[in-house]
C-alpha cells in the first residue's frame, strides 16, 4: 500500500509540473507583443494593430484505492472478487486571438479604426431572429388554447 501511495504522489507531482508547463505556454499569448503588433511606418503614417487575446485551460486528476476482498465471510463455492480502483488524469486548454482595431498615427493626429467582424454580426442577427420566431410561435400556440 505504501509503494502505491508513493507512486501516486510521484504521478501527481509529475502531472502538476506538466500542467504548469502547458498553462505557461497558453498564457504566452497574453503578452503585450501579442496584443499590439509592431508599428509599421509608411510615409508620415504609423499603423499599430491591436488584438483581443484569450487563453484558458483546466486539468484534473483522480485516483482510487484497492480494497482487498474478505475471504472469511464468503460462503463455500462463492467466487471471490478482487477489489480494485483506478486513476486518471485529463486536461485541456486553448488560446485564441482576433484583430480588433488599427491605431493610425499621422499628421492629423491619432485615429482608432475598429475591425468589424461581419460573421459575428450575421450570426447574432440570425440567432436573434430565430429566437424571436420561436417565441412568437409559442405565444401564438398558447393563445389558441
Amino acid at each position: 500500500m505504501g509503494s502505491t501511495l508513493d507512486e501516486m504522489i510521484h504521478s501527481v507531482d509529475r502531472y502538476q509540473e506538466q500542467g504548469q508547463a502547458w498553462m505557461e505556454k497558453l498564457l504566452v499569448a497574453a503578452r503585450p507583443g501579442a496584443v499590439f503588433g509592431e508599428p509599421v511606418t509608411a510615409g508620415s503614417y504609423t499603423i499599430i494593430t491591436a488584438s483581443e487575446i484569450g487563453a484558458g485551460g483546466g486539468f484534473g486528476l483522480a485516483g482510487g484505492g484497492v480494497s482487498p476482498a474478505a475471504t472469511s465471510s464468503e460462503a463455500p463455492g462463492e467466487k471471490q472478487e478482487d477489489g480494485g480502483g483506478g486513476s486518471g488524469i485529463g486536461g485541456g486548454g486553448g488560446s485564441a486571438g482576433r484583430p480588433v482595431a488599427a491605431i493610425i498615427i499621422g499628421p492629423e493626429g491619432v485615429r482608432v479604426e475598429p475591425v468589424v467582424d461581419v460573421t459575428k454580426i450575421a450570426l447574432a442577427v440570425f440567432t436573434t431572429a430565430g429566437a424571436m420566431l420561436l417565441m412568437l410561435g409559442r405565444m401564438n400556440s398558447m393563445s389558441r388554447k
